[in-house]
């Protein structure tokens, strides 16, 4: 006994390829890498993260960019 097989629907022949990426998808990776960056360049210790200030900083400036 064969197993059926359905028909492709016809699909554009357009070269690039369409996907739909959500916006988190590109924020959040994009804040979770600059706030790792901050704390690597940002602590000359490797095991504290003092309260200079830093962190806080670069959320500043990401919510002032982000606001105007």
């Amino acid at each position: 006994m064969s197993a059926h097989t359905h028909p492709r629907s016809p699909q554009p022949a357009a070269g690039g390829v369409d996907f739909k990426l959500p916006w988190w998808g590109v924020v959040l990776p994009a804040i979770a890498f600059f706030v790792l960056l901050a704390l690597v360049i940002g602590s000359g210790d490797a095991h504290a993260v003092s309260g200079d200030g830093t962190l806080t900083h670069l959320v500043d400036r990401i919510h002032e960019s982000l606001s105007h």
